[in-house]
């Protein structure tokens, strides 16, 4: 297909224009908020956007029943979209500077979309991959959301019965992962039918690992893929077919949801947002625009985005001007008459007279994509890249051509805008720090080391709220010979321990001085059991010693392509006993003193749980 194709406009019906439906405001009975959010899905994924090879009615649904925004612009990997989300600024400006290794954690001084629907009185929810951070108070009981089914931590390698937690408490969930957020979902709306609700469902498919239902995965193991991506001898077609399979699974899903608010007659006043995170996670078909996940070109941070709300927004509505996850606090407690909770400037704004039809005019703006020290900035028709060179999107939306030549002024304006955006967020020192190279990879990992020094925030431990603080090999270093089980430090677990010189260490500041109980998550084979480990901060100490081997095999993932990291196995918990800790901050160490055998054993997390006084149960998962 074309490239051209990708900006043509998608559904029937005329552009909005001033006076084509009638103005709306808030609603006089307060509405339900319902957010899907699929986990890198690209712009190309959805039948309503020109994908022939995928059946997408349900969601679909959602576009044609309201509105679709045809310029919807979110960020280039996961954590930092969820941020925007969450607080309609840039990710940056909340301290969310990756993905992972507590990177992605969104600073507790921002208030959410979640902290104001509950202020206006709903009920709050979230079901599926949070990202923003797994410990009190970062975690999403602390960030507005009343109740949480789902895990903290990005990518996941669990995705049938899987390892999960329930407000602050592990739980082993029942069937395919995206499945089982939605019935808990389900449960929500279900128990709120009363009461204004706010519903999020964070998905985390079409995420690897390549693993979907045999019923999904059947229909496309075989099936020709006859639409391409702008590299077709990279993409790997089995990747695009599983792909297909589950974005058709996440089609059935919101399908549940529709039928749900249906069945309860809830769908009349109910707005149902349906967008994903960044582009697509593999060379695969995209309406022919350059860029995939971890791109900050158009599409690498071009997300489809369709939105209904029977009687207020009129169907088949096509919205083309540039809008982003940054607008959607601002829009929603609007269309909703709630108000926003905090004092910090947003970046976005309230794009409501769009969706209503109601804006007489409606001025140009500039929406910044960053991503490891990458900057680019988009305006209505143009895009400036990383490197400065000018494309024209309308004329070429697949940025073949730089026009900063026929355009000098256009190109010195938007690299004086991406200048004065990198101070304003950052500050005049990090940016005479950040890397000058225009070579895309050295750059990124430069930009991403620069991130990572940037950030000095330690764990927090020892909160009443949520006395259990888990501290996983994610958020921990390794030392010595110790490694991680896989690159990708989310969902990875420590291994070849063994040396009496080796450590794991955890920065972490404990919010109160008392008795924590001590746990470690361990397999150790029969041959090696023995050894004796002892975790320290700063004076105290705790010891206990390996007695039980625990040795699983890696979980039957029931991959339908064969995954190269993030497996996972079960893994057992040892009370090394309870010990005092002083308020303060320093190294959690974790070592072996006297060795069994030729290892010591494979650590998947350390947990610490606050004893005096605090309220018993609680607990969290990465």
């Amino acid at each position: 297909m074309k490239p051209f194709l990708a900006f043509v406009p998608l559904v029937a019906g005329l552009l909005v224009a001033a006076g084509s439906v009638r103005a709306a405001g808030p609603s006089a009975t307060p509405p339900n908020i319902v957010v899907l959010l699929a986990d890198d899905e690209g712009w190309g994924d959805l039948g309503l956007n020109g994908n022939q090879m995928v059946k997408t009615p349900n969601i679909d649904s959602i576009g044609r029943q309201g509105a679709v925004m045809d310029r919807f612009f979110v960020c280039s990997v996961c954590a930092p979209t969820r941020a925007e989300f969450l607080t309609g600024r840039y990710h940056s400006r909340g301290g969310v500077r990756g993905v992972s290794t507590g990177l992605e954690r969104l600073n507790t001084d921002e208030r959410t979309i979640a902290d104001a629907f509950k202020a206006g009185g709903y009920a709050t929810g979230a079901f599926g991959k949070w990202h923003n951070g797994s410990q009190w108070p970062y975690h999403p009981n602390a960030r507005g959301f009343e109740e949480y089914y789902g895990f903290t931590s990005g990518h996941w390698a669990e995705y049938f019965n899987s390892l999960v937690e329930h407000n602050g408490t592990p739980v082993r969930g029942s069937g395919y992962i995206a499945d089982d957020l939605t019935s808990h979902a389900l449960q929500f709306i279900e128990k709120n039918k009363a009461k204004p609700f706010f519903c999020y469902v964070p998905y985390n498919t079409p995420h690897s690992p390549w693993c979907v239902p045999d019923e999904f995965w059947n229909r496309h193991k075989d099936k020709p893929v006859p639409q391409r991506g702008n590299e077709g001898e990279r993409e790997n077609i089995q990747v695009t077919r599983c792909v297909l399979a589950m974005t058709e699974n996440l089609d059935y899903n919101v399908g549940r949801v529709l039928r749900k608010l249906d069945e309860l007659r809830l769908a009349e006043n109910t707005i149902v947002i349906y967008f994903s995170d960044n582009g697509p996670n593999s060379t695969r078909w995209n309406g022919g625009m350059k860029g995939t996940k971890g791109s900050t070109d158009e599409g690498g941070v071009r997300s489809p985005f369709f939105i209904r709300w029977p009687g207020k927004i009129k169907p088949g509505t096509s919205v083309r001007e540039i809008a982003g996850a940054i607008d959607l606090l601002p829009t929603l407690t609007q269309m909703a008459g709630v108000k926003r909770v905090g004092t910090k400037p947003l970046d976005g704004r309230d794009i409501s007279p769009l969706l209503f039809g109601s804006a007489r005019r409606w001025s140009d703006r500039q929406i910044f994509s960053h991503q490891n020290g990458n900057v680019s900035v988009r305006t209505q028709q143009y895009r400036l890249d990383r490197e400065g060179a000018l494309f024209d999107l309308v004329a070429d939306p697949g940025q073949k051509m730089d026009v900063s030549a026929q355009h000098p002024e256009v190109a010195a304006k938007l690299r004086k805008a991406v200048a004065a955006w990198r101070t304003e967020v950052f500050g005049a020192s990090a940016v005479a720090a950040a890397p000058k190279s225009k070579e895309g990879k050295k750059e990124g990992r430069a930009g991403k080391a620069a991130a990572a020094a940037m950030d000095n925030r330690p764990y927090p431990v020892g909160y009443r709220e949520m006395p259990r603080a888990p501290l996983p090999a994610r958020d921990g270093v390794p030392h010595g010979t110790v490694k991680r089980s896989a690159g990708a430090p989310n969902s990875s677990y420590f291994t070849s321990w063994s040396s009496p010189d080796d450590t794991m260490t955890w920065d972490i500041e404990v919010n109160e001085t008392g008795n924590y109980l001590a746990e470690v998550y361990y397999t150790c084979p029969a041959p090696e059991v023995g050894s004796t480990l002892e975790l320290s901060f700063n004076g105290a100490k705790v010891a206990g010693k390996i007695t039980t081997a625990w040795d699983p095999p890696l979980n039957d993932h029931e991959d339908v392509i064969a995954r190269s990291q993030s497996f996972m196995k079960e893994f057992k918990p040892l009370a090394l006993g309870t010990f005092r800790l002083q308020k303060g901050r320093g190294q959690l160490a974790l070592r072996a003193p006297q060795i069994a055998g030729k290892q010591v054993a494979e650590v998947r997390m350390v947990a610490l749980t606050l004893q005096s006084g605090a309220k018993s149960g609680a607990g969290t998962l990465e």
